[in-house]
C-alpha cells in the first residue's frame, strides 16, 4: 500500500512525538549529554543511552496518560453529581 501527500496541506507532527522528543532531550541532559554529544560517543554507549532515554521516555508518556485519564474520570464523576 502506497500513501501520497494530500495537497496544499502542512504536515503535522504527532503530539506524542513531539513529548517523546523532549522526554529523551530531559534524559540525556540529566545525564549530562546533548543530541550533538551523540555524535562524538561510540556507537555501543549511543545505543545504550538512546535505549535507556527511550524507557524514560516511554514511562514517562505512560504517567502523562494514566493521570490524563484519571483526571477526566475525576472530571466525568464531578459531572455527574451537577446533573
Amino acid at each position: 500500500m502506497t500513501t501520497k501527500p494530500i495537497e496544499n496541506t502542512e504536515p503535522v507532527e504527532d503530539r506524542n512525538a513531539m513529548l517523546e522528543k523532549a522526554l529523551i532531550e530531559e534524559y540525556l541532559q540529566d545525564k549530562g549529554y546533548s543530541r550533538e554529544d551523540l555524535k562524538k560517543l561510540p556507537a555501543e554507549v549511543v545505543e545504550k543511552l538512546m535505549k535507556e532515554a527511550s524507557q524514560y521516555a516511554s514511562l514517562k508518556m505512560e504517567e502523562v496518560s494514566a493521570r490524563a485519564h484519571f483526571v477526566k474520570e475525576l472530571h466525568d464523576d464531578a459531572s455527574s453529581l451537577e446533573k
